[in-house]
């Protein structure tokens, strides 16, 4: 059987899922920066933290939901790597834009640029590494793209930390053609201005030939997709709600970190940035990798639905760690705890790229995966900061107790996560053995053909 992953080079593969990691990184740098930025954007456009919550979330999320399902259709049917080149290019600009921003208004219609660009690239990029490498290396792999959130967001904050402060230790400057600045601005544009580059260089990467036989359908429309998901709805609701709420965890606090140190110790955003990056990037990209490895390992040793069982172990873990975060009481404990939470929030999402991948006919790869995502980036990066900023503003009525808004959510959501993937598993085992005996059934025919 020609195309299949097995039969392709290594080094072709190995290359894209480089190029697909560096475009991961660079978009979450770009997504997450403003998280540093939260003091200096309040002070000069006069915005309450629910409103920051909205440039964080909401802002980014309507159309990087939203358009994802329509550019993953493209990505089943034409060039994914062209459709990927494009959105860099878009996001990378809208970064740039936000600089220029000098309204809550206008930022949120950068933000909300920023997610038109971005939302082209993962349902693009798991469908071609799904074409890229074999079903026992599709954890791993996915698993390092997966982990460019968290190098992205490790960078962010050590480069932009460091950046944000000597930008706000500069105060204004005048740039040619823009003129008199703030130095908060001049950050957008040091961020946002190189991933033009990132966009040409993903144009080297090979194409990969799509895994199909005669059986399988092209051009399915959305429809397909649903119609699928109502076939096995106990499979794919509880995985869409299972990481939901765990991806909500991870972006209700990721988005307030930063401002938690801040406010509760007094930190400068030059202090708190190379020690949360430096925390991400340790704890949250081994965190990614364990995760798919252990989930290889578990389905290698016959754990069909080993992606859930390695997502549930997470789940678990996460729920004292957010208990602890307000009584943690120093910077050295805080930083403890954080580590902890980046790594086993960081454990499940690798594996959940798999099962999407592992669940689904190669034909509708990109199109359940933008659908998978549309629910995960709808809770998790729309509501989950905007939910912590709520508790904050008219919970509390007091930006001081951050931490107790960010331990709430984490404490609700993340158990309930583990328990809507502990029910998933039968029904996902069911759908897997079930999709691979009819790819079995139809490879046979091809050969008796």
């Amino acid at each position: 059987m020609s195309g299949i992953p097995d039969e392709k080079s290594d080094l072709d593969a190995w290359y894209g899922l480089a190029i697909l990691f560096i475009a991961y990184t660079v978009s979450f740098i770009d997504r997450t920066i403003l998280s540093l930025l939260v003091e200096p954007i309040k002070t000069s456009l006069d915005v309450s933290d629910t409103q920051i919550s909205l440039l964080h979330g909401l802002a980014f999320a309507i159309f990087y939901t939203l358009l994802g399902i329509p550019i993953a259709r493209l990505a089943d049917r034409h060039s994914r790597k062209y459709i990927i080149s494009v959105g860099i290019f878009v996001w990378s600009m809208m970064t740039a834009a936000c600089g220029l921003a000098d309204r809550f208004t206008t930022l949120f219609l950068a933000r909300v640029g920023v997610g038109v660009g971005e939302a082209a690239l993962s349902p693009a990029a798991y469908s071609m590494l799904a074409d890229m490498f074999p079903k026992k290396k599709l954890g791993l792999a996915l698993s390092l793209y997966s982990a460019g959130v968290y190098v992205g967001a490790g960078l962010a904050f050590i480069i932009g930390g460091l950046s944000v402060q000597m930008a706000l230790d500069m105060g204004p400057i005048t740039l040619p053609l823009i003129g008199h600045i703030e130095g908060w601005r001049l950050i957008f544009f040091i961020i946002g201005l190189p991933g033009v580059l990132i966009a040409l260089l993903m144009l080297t990467v090979r194409e990969p030939p799509r895994r199909k036989n005669s059986a399988a359908p092209t051009g399915d429309s959305l429809l397909a997709v649903f119609h699928f998901i109502g076939k096995a709805p106990s499979t794919f609701l509880l995985h869409f709600i299972g990481y939901s709420l765990l991806g909500l965890v991870f972006n209700a606090i990721i988005a307030w970190a930063p401002t938690y140190f801040i406010r509760t110790y007094s930190m400068t955003a030059g202090e708190i940035g190379p020690l949360l990056g430096g925390l991400i990037l340790v704890f949250g990209g081994s965190g990614m990798i364990v995760g798919g490895v252990y989930s290889d390992f578990l389905r290698a040793r016959g754990t069909v639905a080993a992606p859930l069982v390695s997502s549930r172990l997470a789940g678990i873990c996460l729920l004292p760690i957010c208990i602890a975060i307000p009584f943690a009481g120093s910077v050295w404990a805080s930083s403890l705890l954080f580590a902890g939470f980046f790594f086993f929030s960081a454990f499940p999402f690798g594996a959940a790229a798999a099962a999407i991948q592992l669940a689904t006919p190669t034909h509708l790869r990109a199109q359940m995966s933008a659908v998978y995502l549309f629910v995960l980036n709808l809770a998790g990066i729309g509501f989950g900061p905007t939910i912590v900023a709520l508790i904050t503003d008219y919970g509390f009525e007091d930006t001081s107790r951050l931490g107790w808004s960010m331990a709430i959510v984490g404490a609700i959501a993340a158990p309930l996560g583990a328990v809507a993937l502990h029910y998933a598993i039968r029904p996902f085992t069911e759908t897997v053995k079930l999709r691979e005996q009819e790819e079995y059934v139809q490879y046979d025919r091809l050969k008796s053909n």
